[in-house]
């Protein structure tokens, strides 16, 4: 099971920052029209110094978005002209325009931005449609049925959101059709640019510029911005109408909130608390939330959306809710997106209760991975349950539901094992496959389960790194007489200023330090018609600094787990709206007499260079690690960061990621280096095959098999190759069977590109997964 509280080293914040900082925080803070009186610019300062900002001449623009200035759609440079130039010309001469959403709440906000967006200037129904793949019986992304039906109904142009980047058949597709398509993405781009009009996605710009972690709404919102800018006379309704569903789509997704993004989150919140749209007003009070906060989405309206497609698997009522002005219909699917949630959460609870009961008996000395497979288990629901025994139990979990022969479902992997290499190794075993290195989607014969599960036990102990515990950490020390000042007002509204919290900007922990917990209440919160109910602890803490205590809430703790007398206690602090009171949200405690640890042996920076290096002011170069080779899995990583720590020298990324050939490119190479070694009688050595590709052992040897399936067949010896040609006519293999295998060959070379670019662009930050004094620069 995973480490108790105790057991984990407990790292205080660092001294309070130079007064010049403090200083400087507080001018800013003066500066935006707040409140810098008292110990409220410390606080700030504190948590801001602790994250690694030295610099007061951006803060202002970081803080508050009326001092931003954003970048416009002409950031994304020639793709966003050529994608403007094209819908200019739709609207100038009649075209109809189908939209091709995502079923996620990233997509289903996309797609609602562009109806609402494009709908300015084309006509909704006559000239303007969408449409979103069904989540229980399609995939994301194109797909040649879908095509094929708008292209029967008469639809000339496509413009997707949120998908598509890397759909190069289905393009090709589209393209026969006669069909064109602007695709607006943020995920993986292909190796080769396909033949469409425009691809305008975050990841072509550099990875320092403000557009470059935009996820799919917020690119979608950058479409429509440029058609506003190109027609300004057109539109009747403002743009900034869209701007909350483009919060809604950027919190949900979970990307990092980090130049343009955290802008547009943060005035697409100031515009949700004022939303018009009556589907938002009505969810916003089935959820209890006003709107003001990230986790109002995050808790509250990212899942209620999410919920929709994951319990009906059609995500087009939801689309309708976020657009449609009518109240009274509006009234009718809201009550079906909040059936659509009970229901996932009644759903995520009985599987999660499942899959706990299951553990109960399990030898954990003897298991490095969860895999558990019922028949009857939701689809929808096992990559969130996967995802809660991953935090829960410490170790990778595979959920899987049993159809017939078919075992399907998903993977949720531990920081620094990658569970994507993991499959890959098991490929023999799998039907499909595709992912990330810490989540992933599967399905496998369910005749394999036994040999697979034996098989990832193997790897994960083979691969999973002997780890340090990841530390219980806070960013600043507080006392409950802090947390008193105008009943926890005061703090909660100096530490707002760094909202909105996200990927690389947590939101901030506060430890506090001796305190004694008091007035202890189990309760039950029992949701809806559904048998459906949660225990939280009440309690209130108590301090020498106050004679008054302050009260907070604990979700699924009962009091047993509270250590007796005095304690240590790091929480978050939260506002309870339906109470009208703050409170403090544990996140760990543990005994007082336990000692805390300043400094884990000193932090390691972690200084991104792959834009170029600094002018000056570098340590020489022997004292630095330079990493000027990308790595291409987690193992270089944890090699990197190993190697770091020992020699207590900083990381400096140099490394220029490399521009792989496609899939077809990679294809056409093999089998030009297969015909030419048959014609003249020479070998190649295997592993030098798989060098000169920059694949894997596992993609060679499918790349083998597609050869062999087309008549060049490969005899192994001693390690090296040669071909031997067959003619087709003399060969058993169907026209199919030779196609399947190019195929599959195709589908490995091009997870691994997609694989081998996500770590080439990897944040710094992803590093402190691997050891907490990894610190990104």
């Amino acid at each position: 099971m995973s480490t108790s509280w105790t057991d984990l080293p407990w790292q205080q914040p660092s001294e309070l920052p130079p007064p010049d900082w403090v200083a400087a925080v507080r001018s800013v803070l003066v500066m935006l029209g707040a409140s810098a009186t008292g110990d409220r610019a410390r606080w700030l300062a504190q948590v801001l110094w602790e994250r690694g900002w030295r610099d007061p001449r951006t803060l202002a623009g970081w803080l508050s978005a009326a001092h931003y200035q954003p970048t416009g759609p002409e950031g994304f440079g020639s793709e966003m002209a050529q994608a403007i130039a094209r819908l200019v010309l739709a609207h100038e001469r009649g075209d109809r325009v189908a939209i091709w959403g995502d079923f996620d709440a990233d997509g289903v906000t996309a797609t609602a931005v562009l109806w609402d967006g494009l709908g300015q200037f084309f006509p909704q129904g006559d000239r303007l449609t969408y449409f979103v793949p069904d989540r229980l019986k399609e995939s994301h992304g194109l797909s040649r049925s879908g095509l094929e039906s708008l292209a029967a109904a008469g639809w000339q142009l496509i413009v997707t959101c949120d998908t598509g980047s890397t759909n190069l058949a289905e393009l090709a597709i589209a393209r026969n059709l006669g069909l064109e398509v602007i695709v607006t993405d943020h995920h993986s781009l292909p190796d080769q640019r396909p033949d469409l009009v425009a691809l305008v996605n975050p990841r072509a710009v550099p990875a320092d510029s403000p557009l470059a972690s935009l996820s799919g709404v917020a690119v979608a919102y950058k479409l429509v911005e440029a058609l506003y800018q190109a027609l300004p006379r057109v539109p009747q309704r403002p743009l900034a109408a869209l701007l909350d569903l483009v919060a809604i789509g950027l919190i949900a997704d979970l990307v990092e909130l980090r130049g343009d993004a955290r802008y547009l989150a943060q005035v697409g919140l100031q515009h949700l608390q004022k939303t018009d749209r009556p589907g938002l007003q009505l969810l916003l009070e089935r959820c209890k939330k006003t709107g003001d906060r990230p986790s109002d989405i995050a808790f509250g309206l990212g899942p209620r959306i999410n919920a929709a497609s994951r319990i009906y698997g059609d995500a087009h009522f939801c689309i309708e809710l976020l657009t449609s002005r009518d109240r009274d219909r509006c009234r009718q699917l809201a009550d079906q997106v909040e059936a659509a949630n009970s229901r996932r959460k009644a759903l995520q609870n009985d599987v999660l209760w499942r899959a706990r009961s299951r553990l109960s008996a399990i030898d954990w000395s003897t298991t490095a991975v969860i895999v558990l497979a019922e028949a009857g288990w939701p689809l929808g629901v096992l990559g969130l349950v996967a995802g809660q025994l991953v935090q829960e139990f410490n170790r990778p979990v595979v959920l899987l539901t049993l159809e017939g022969e078919m075992a399907k479902g998903s993977a949720r992997s531990l920081p620094g094992l990658d569970f994507y290499e993991v499959l890959k190794q098991q490929t023999h075993l799998l039907d499909r496959f595709g992912g990330h290195p810490l989540a992933a989607g599967l399905a496998l014969p369910a005749a394999n389960l036994d040999l697979f599960t034996q098989a990832l036990e193997r790897e994960v102990r083979q691969r999973c790194p002997a780890r340090s515990p990841q530390p219980i950490t806070a960013d600043l020390t507080v006392t409950v007489a802090d947390l008193l000042l105008d009943r926890g007002r005061a703090l909660f509204q100096a530490l707002k200023w760094l909202e909105p919290c996200g990927m690389g900007n947590p939101a901030p922990r506060l430890l506090i330090r001796q305190v004694r917990f008091q007035n202890l209440q189990v309760r039950r919160l029992h949701l809806g018609s559904q048998k459906l109910r949660y225990l939280y602890t009440c309690f209130e803490i108590q301090d020498d600094s106050a004679t008054e205590p302050f009260p907070g809430i604990w979700w699924d703790c009962l009091p047993e787990a509270i250590p007796k007398g005095s304690c240590d206690l790091v929480a978050e602090l939260d506002f309870n709206a339906r109470d009208k009171c703050y409170q403090l949200r544990p996140l760990a405690v543990r005994p007082a007499d336990c000692p805390l640890v300043r400094d884990l042996a000193g932090t390691i920076p972690v200084w991104d260079y792959r834009q170029g290096l600094p002018a000056a002011d570098l340590p020489s170069p022997a004292e630095i690690l330079w990493v000027d080779q990308c790595p291409t899995r987690w193992e270089d990583w944890q090699h990197i960061a190993r190697q770091a720590l020992d020699d207590q020298c900083p990381i400096a990324l140099t490394y220029q990621p490399t521009l792989e050939p496609s899939p077809d490119r990679t294809w056409q190479t093999l089998l030009g280096m297969a015909k030419y070694l048959s014609r003249t009688g020479q070998t190649v050595d295997r592993a030098l095959l798989a060098e000169r590709l920059a694949l894997s052992p596992q993609a060679i040897e499918l790349g083998l098999d597609a050869l062999a399936a087309i008549g060049l067949n490969p005899i192994e010896q001693d390690g090296h190759l040669r071909f031997q040609p067959q003619a087709l006519d003399g060969m058993k293999t169907e026209a199919t069977s030779r196609s399947r295998a190019i195929a599959q060959f195709w589908a490995i070379v091009q997870e691994e590109r997609f694989h081998h670019q996500y770590f080439a662009t990897m944040s710094p930050a992803a590093l402190q997964d691997l050891d907490p004094r990894l610190q990104a620069r």
